[in-house]
């Protein structure tokens, strides 16, 4: 799979996020696109085609913090609900297999390493809360812990009467308005 973008691929993805960078100006302080350019300008190849899968998938990715220590940009998915065509997953390709029938598309763990990317995790989720509310009528999977997992089960994250809340189901279980969020850096 080629996982490079053209040109105008590039030139199209460097303008739309930095439409939406200077949308959201009031979340980027201390942040300026210049420096996002020329550090996007540098990335590997994968790391721009992983932004544009983010955003073909409804992610509408945007810089939400800077590492001062590696000079990174870290992007999460922000649209408002989870993304849409990364809905109705089961959790990894455990729970999928585990499934008798019905079974999803596809896992929330394999199209995020298909995408190189990663889910958020339970600290992750509650800092992109901070900028804005998400997944007021959607939810999340989230990177979930090792000992849960091993039990069956996964977590998912969402907002509701102005709070961010934590749960649990069982992994293989998928739903219309459970998705996932991504996070890369760059």
């Amino acid at each position: 799979m080629n996982r490079t973008l053209s040109t105008k691929q590039q030139e199209e993805l460097f303008s739309l996020l930095k439409v939406r960078f200077e949308k959201n100006v009031a979340g980027h302080k201390g942040l300026n696109w210049a420096s996002i350019a020329e550090r996007l300008e540098m990335a590997i190849p994968e790391k721009l085609w992983s932004l544009k899968e983010m955003e073909a998938t409804g992610g509408e990715p945007d810089v939400v913090a800077y590492d001062k220590n590696t000079g990174e940009y870290i992007f999460y998915d922000c649209s408002a609900e989870s993304p849409k065509a990364r809905r109705s997953l089961c959790y990894d390709r455990e729970a999928l297999n585990s499934r008798k029938e019905h079974k999803p598309k596809n896992t929330a763990l394999d199209l995020a390493n298909e995408m190189g990317i990663s889910l958020l995790n339970e600290e992750e989720y509650k800092f992109l809360q901070t900028i804005g509310e998400f997944d007021l009528k959607t939810s999340s999977w989230i990177e979930t812990p090792d000992d849960i997992r091993k039990l069956g089960g996964a977590v998912f994250c969402d907002r509701r009467f102005g709070r961010v809340f934590l749960y649990h189901n069982g992994a293989e279980s998928y739903y219309a308005g459970r998705g996932f969020r991504g996070k890369l850096v760059v």
